[in-house]
């Protein structure tokens, strides 16, 4: 039995039919062709499917789509032009393979919002449920400080 949830997908009015058992990472995909979160070990373990639903970040792969009714859901597609975080990621290099930017680059928004400036253990800690297969972590690294530099300039001239 399918039901009808509505929610705000990248600022953007949205409904879907879902099933109760069907995660946000499949409806993410399959109802809006969304593919920048990817299910990778199904067990929200490795942080390629982060989300964030409300701000905060979750495991679409876990988390069931039915429980975005009336949410605010962002995903890596957002925007139409590359923010401070993500352009932050291109300059430091910090993508390699590309597989699990998405999921780093929604985690280090999250961490910038709660920590506009964070010192590396707080950046390692943060970041610890991402997995680089390519190992660029201290490309990432250097990626989120500088978006936190970047960050605070913009704020500051505001």
């Amino acid at each position: 039995m399918r039901t009808q949830i509505q929610f705000r997908l990248n600022g953007e009015p949205v409904a879907a039919q879902v099933a109760p058992h069907e995660t946000l990472v499949e409806v993410l995909r399959e109802a809006f062709g969304l593919h920048g979160a990817r299910e990778s070990c199904g067990q929200g373990m490795c942080g390629c499917c982060t989300v964030l639903v409300d701000g905060r970040a979750v495991s679409g792969c876990l988390y069931l789509a039915s429980l975005c009714q009336d949410a605010d859901v962002r995903t890596i597609e957002g925007g139409a032009e590359l923010d401070a975080v993500q352009q932050a990621f291109v300059e430091a290099s910090a993508l390699q393979c590309g597989f699990c930017t998405p999921g780093f680059v929604l985690m280090t928004r999250q961490l910038l919002d709660e920590i506009p400036e964070p010192g590396e253990e707080d950046i390692r800690h943060y970041l610890s449920g991402n997995l680089c297969r390519c190992a660029a972590y201290p490309e990432i690294i250097e990626a989120v400080k500088l978006a936190a530099r970047r960050r605070n300039q913009s704020n500051e001239r505001k």
